[in-house]
């Protein structure tokens, strides 16, 4: 199992599926689009932090579940970042003490079950896919949803900023598995197929030295 990571707007949904293809792989893909949650939650941050985390968790956990019924796939975001998210919700005051505690029970429970359920607990690899914060915002007007949008919500540049410090250290701190960074502004891998080539052939080496390891 191949799991990506990154920013809003890294391009993890697109790396999936050339990924995916690539690998003659399965992809599995966040639940976005059709979320009936995450417009409140752009509107009402604070009302509705608790609600779109849990609503994501509850998603993840039923796709990782899928996905491990296979020998191999792709999904396009790790669970350990729901985690992330969360918390950093709670520090800008969007969720309360009690909300906290449910969730690190319930995130807590959903981990140690995922052995049992698919008898694997972490990825084969995780992909991070780094980006700047100007090339995020540019990603983030191309794709056109009006609630991601700075220009419709100037409290969504702060919390950007923030969201792209804590991922570097988050991703610098991730132990669960054999990790490896592709840098979004060094290689266009959506509109450059020279670009695409050569981070496919990088992730091809990480995970030929995966396979010789034992992790």
């Amino acid at each position: 199992m191949i799991v990506l990571s990154g920013m809003i707007g890294a391009g993890k949904s697109s790396m999936t599926e050339i990924l995916a293809k690539h690998l003659h792989k399965k992809a599995f893909y966040e639940p976005v689009d059709n979320n009936p949650v995450l417009p409140l939650f752009y509107k009402n941050p604070k009302k509705y932090a608790f609600l779109l985390q849990v609503y994501f968790l509850n998603m993840r956990f039923a796709l990782i579940k899928q996905a491990l019924s296979d020998d191999n796939n792709v999904l396009d975001r790790s669970i350990y970042e729901d985690n992330l998210f969360f918390h950093i919700n709670a520090e800008m005051g969007r969720t309360t003490p009690i909300e906290v505690e449910v969730y690190e029970q319930l995130f807590a429970n959903m981990m140690e079950e995922l052995p049992y359920a698919a008898h694997k607990k972490v990825p084969d690899l995780l992909i991070y896919l780094k980006i700047s914060y100007r090339k995020m915002l540019k990603h983030i007007k191309k794709r056109g949803r009006s609630y991601e949008q700075p220009e419709n919500d100037p409290s969504l540049i702060p919390y950007y900023q923030n969201l792209i410090k804590r991922y570097q250290q988050w991703y610098e701190n991730y132990h669960h598995s054999p990790k490896m960074e592709i840098d979004c502004d060094q290689y266009d891998f959506v509109g450059n197929s020279n670009d695409r080539q050569t981070v496919l052939e990088i992730i091809d080496q990480k995970l030929a030295q995966r396979s010789k390891s034992n992790f």
